[in-house]
């Protein structure tokens, strides 16, 4: 293990925050490597073509290096290192994005080890934070050359710190839903109750499905009936919902749903926002929902309700009070062990909003990043070009599938639709890659597409890029009223063809292997004339993939949905064929040319 004396200013008051090592703490984090947080990096490294890539968190005296690409030993190998060998640091002090071209030339770094001992000159950190904004290290790069960094390039960073925040936060929240559960381990009703309201919170990431099956555990487990509202940061309410453990009352749960749904609850919220704890009460003429919701404690009343018990929905990091789960019994007072398993719910609630917030935004930025790699398709005389993609409706992460297109210096037209293998953000990544050897293979050759396949199968192994993908490449040229197809397919669905008479044909063809796995000389190229007039499909297997069929069902599906469209509109017919895609547990990639 790395040791070094701290130089002045890694004591700072933000590095020692208590708050902020307690989060890190909660990281567990120790000399060993991360594969996620190692992945990121060597995206970093290879998307940015920086030496050096780092996913640093800074505890109070030492950088743990959970992702690295690039350092030198010894370094590189104990994975962690002391703080006068830090850059991140002033990342972390700063709280914001730091770009420095040569780190010699900064006063705040000129004096930094890392310059003599690990060839450090230009740096460019963006800060990684947890749920209360606490900054814990930092997403960076290091170049071993003064270097101005591009703003494409910082972007990029900027992105791929968001998903490693995420990581960070997620990570959190599962130690925080450790230490509830090892606390929940005296109580053993306490524990089966917990036990199966986190399996049925961890089973959606709709908050709202979350919040209803929550109430439907506790009503008739820890109280006779339970409403659960649930407010947005901005203060209005977000969620409201009912559960009464006799289904006789489920009329009754529903109109006090609706009544809350036009009362003012936040007096009720911030009741119990004064001292985050819950709240105990009698139903009387000046009880808590008399004073801040008489309406709905008339409802109460009405469904058999003596005794009240709210405690707070709070977040697992901030302890910030999110909402309310109000619990109530007809005749029976709530006891000092019910109030803390009524605490534990509202902090489990806590948890699945929280990550269900994460759950989003990490989709959002795993999304942009999908996106940036797709191309805008060209304006092609002759040519009408149409794509698609759209991800996964399960899970957060990115895929590997994606389409393109670009014009010839001769005249003809590159089509292109591939999947890489994976759904993650090392798979976009990668896919990202593989377009672009296609892209710059292949422009301003005249070569057939099968050789063309033949050679970027060579590139990717050559290259190490590790990618096993399916793909179709075809080139399309104009001959007289005509056009010319010629393609090759590598494991992947075959194209399909929308005939003006209305007809589709299914170009099948002897399978080949997909590009990445088995060495293969040749790929066959395939020719086709077509009439103007027809549409041409190219796809990803999401949108004919189904596990309770085979994929000639799916394909037959997609056929009659392009029978007989040859006069509708490109645009409707992309909608149709994604409409008729039995699930969406993959991504999807849809790319159609008609021809004019």
């Amino acid at each position: 293990m790395l040791r070094e004396d701290v130089t002045e200013g890694a004591g700072s008051g933000v590095i020692t925050d208590p708050a902020r090592l307690r989060a890190v703490a909660r990281l567990g984090l120790g000399s060993g490597a991360d594969p996620a947080f190692d992945r990121i990096a060597g995206i970093v490294e290879r998307l940015i073509d920086a030496p050096v890539a780092l996913v640093t968190v800074l505890g109070a005296d030492r950088q743990h290096l959970p992702g690295q690409v690039g350092l030198p030993a010894p370094f590189g190998e104990a994975r962690e290192m002391g703080l006068a060998h830090s850059l991140s640091r002033h990342v972390v002090e700063a709280g914001e994005v730091l770009v420095v071209p040569d780190v010699r030339d900064d006063p705040r770094m000129r004096d930094n080890l890392s310059i003599r001992d690990l060839g450090a000159v230009a740096f460019a950190g963006v800060p990684l934070t947890d749920s209360d904004g606490l900054v814990l290290g930092t997403l960076a790069v290091m170049d071993r050359e003064r270097r101005r960094w591009t703003e494409s390039e910082i972007a990029l960073l900027i992105e791929l710190g968001e998903v490693c925040s995420s990581e960070l936060r997620l990570r959190i929240a599962r130690e925080i839903a450790d230490e509830a559960r090892r606390h929940a381990e005296s109580a053993h009703d306490q524990l089966i109750l917990l036990g199966e309201l986190t399996e049925a919170l961890a089973a959606t990431m709709d908050i709202d499905a979350a919040l209803n099956a929550l109430g439907q555990l506790v009503a008739g487990r820890l109280a006779d009936w339970c409403f659960i509202t649930l407010a947005e940061p901005s203060g209005a309410i977000r969620h409201m919902s009912a559960a009464h453990h006799d289904p006789a009352y489920a009329e009754k749960a529903q109109q006090l749903t609706e009544l809350a749904r036009k009362a003012d609850l936040k007096p009720l919220i911030v009741a119990v926002q004064r001292t985050g704890r819950p709240i105990r009460r009698e139903i009387t003429g000046a009880g808590l929902l008399h004073r801040h919701a008489p309406t709905l404690a008339e409802t109460a009343a009405s469904m058999g309700c003596s005794h009240l018990l709210v405690a707070p929905i709070t977040a697992p990091v901030t302890k910030g009070v999110l909402g309310v789960v109000v619990l109530a019994n007809n005749g029976t007072p709530f006891t000092d062990a019910e109030e803390h398993t009524a605490a534990e719910v509202g902090r489990r609630a806590g948890m699945a909003v929280d990550n269900s917030r994460l759950y989003g935004h990490q989709r959002h930025v795993a999304e942009v990043l999908q996106q940036s790699m797709l191309p805008d398709l060209p304006k092609v005389d002759g040519v009408d070009l149409h794509g698609r993609y759209l991800p996964a409706e399960a899970g957060a992460e990115v895929g590997g599938d994606w389409y393109d297109a670009f014009a010839q210096p001769d005249g003809s037209l590159m089509l292109a639709v591939g999947d890489v293998s994976g759904h993650d953000i090392e798979a976009a990544a990668t896919m990202g890659q593989v377009r672009n050897l296609v892209r710059g293979d292949a422009y301003g050759r005249t070569d057939a597409p099968g050789p063309l396949l033949g050679q970027l199968d060579r590139a990717l192994r050559g290259l190490n890029v590790p990618a096993a993908a399916t793909a179709v490449l075809a080139r399309l040229r104009r001959d007289g009223d005509d056009y010319l197809v010629s393609f090759a397919n590598a494991g992947h669905p075959p194209p399909l063809l929308l005939l003006p008479d209305g007809e589709v044909e299914i170009w099948w063809e002897s399978p080949e292997p997909l590009l990445g796995l088995l060495p293969r000389e040749q790929r066959t190229t395939h020719r086709r004339r077509v009439p103007a007039g027809s549409t041409l499909v190219l796809y990803t297997d999401g949108l004919v993939e189904d596990p309770a069929h085979l994929i000639d069902e799916g394909i037959a599906r997609l056929c009659t949905v392009l029978r007989g469209g040859a006069g509708r509109p490109a645009e409707d017919l992309c909608t149709s064929l994604i409409n008729a895609a039995p699930r969406r547990n993959d991504d999807i990639a849809l790319l159609l040319a008609r021809l004019l």
